[in-house]
């Protein structure tokens, strides 16, 4: 009891970057962060611009930007400064507001690849009942669904860590404020805050996995049944940008959360960390603009539009 203090602020451990390197990796990683700004607002925008894209599949990925570009922007904009400033605190409500925000733009994404599976699914499987069973109606509200869900998770873990003591050790062992390194920190008893991680994470992440698992086992049967060139190009045409994003996503979960960690777990986290929240937000607008013809064609379509305006 005697080690319990009133913590107003905490302390990031940051990167594992030696200081003649830190210019260096500023640059790096502001360079990643436009690029991820840019890339996401791209998709964005062009789904606002082009009618060929108002469908339920570009809803989904439009939704998905937004929850990359703001995913991202929770910690990298803190993660420069760290490095240009060399001040790695960060305020008790702010760390709060990170879990907040982290959890809830994380979850999205996978609840969006979710229902960017289904899509898929019923495009294939039953191509004769896609526009009635993805209506706009059907999808919007599927969509705002997801917010509140999403926002109201990321809500009940935010209150369950502020509910908890800490003691006199503020320093968060990554260069965010993890929930996991946060719950390291606390003096208080967080048998519940360990609870409902296991049993949401289950929930938020385990089973829509496996919905995409099945989702796709369904696509690939209803393939062979009709086996030709002609049908396995279609699944690679329109699942293969949808593949990477999921592979690229639940991969670094898995390496992040799942994986034992070794001797140098404390980096090896770190890295992982920088994976899940800079690299992949960052790439998944290539993903989708250099292996989709539609987003090219539309690009194409916006920008042939100008020129013919501003003439």
């Amino acid at each position: 009891m005697n080690n319990k203090t009133f913590i107003t602020q905490f302390l990031l451990l940051g990167l594992p970057i030696s200081p003649e390197y830190e210019h260096l990796f500023y640059a790096l990683f502001l360079v990643m962060y436009l690029t991820t700004i840019l890339g996401n607002l791209l998709i964005i925008v062009l789904d606002q611009l082009d009618p060929h894209l108002h469908t339920p599949m570009y809803l989904f990925l439009s939704n998905l930007s937004f929850s990359d570009l703001c995913f991202s922007s929770v910690t990298m904009p803190k993660m420069l400064q760290n490095i240009q400033n060399q001040d790695p605190s960060i305020p008790y409500g702010g760390c709060l507001a990170q879990i907040y925000f982290l959890m809830a733009f994380g979850d999205m994404e996978s609840f969006l690849l979710v229902a960017m599976a289904y899509d898929r699914y019923v495009a294939i499987c039953f191509p004769l009942h896609y526009t009635s069973i993805m209506s706009p109606k059907f999808c919007t509200c599927l969509v705002l669904l997801l917010w509140m869900l999403t926002t109201s998770h990321g809500m009940m873990h935010t209150l369950l860590a502020a509910r908890l003591s800490f003691c006199k050790n503020n320093v968060v062992l990554n260069f965010f404020c993890d929930l996991f390194a946060l719950l390291k920190l606390a003096c208080s008893d967080t048998y519940i805050n360990d609870l409902m991680i296991l049993i949401m994470g289950g929930l938020i992440f385990i089973i829509p996995f496996l919905l995409i698992f099945m989702s796709y086992v369904q696509i690939i049967s209803s393939i062979l049944k009709v086996p030709s060139t002609q049908g396995i190009y279609k699944v690679f045409s329109t699942c293969g940008s949808h593949l990477s994003v999921v592979s690229l996503f639940y991969g670094t979960i898995i390496g992040l959360y799942l994986c034992p960690s070794g001797n140098n777990s404390t980096v090896k986290e770190i890295v992982m960390a920088m994976m899940y929240t800079v690299v992949t937000p960052m790439l998944n607008p290539f993903i989708y603009s250099l292996r989709n013809r539609d987003m090219k064609r539309a690009l194409i379509r916006v920008i042939c539009s100008k020129k013919i305006s501003l003439n």
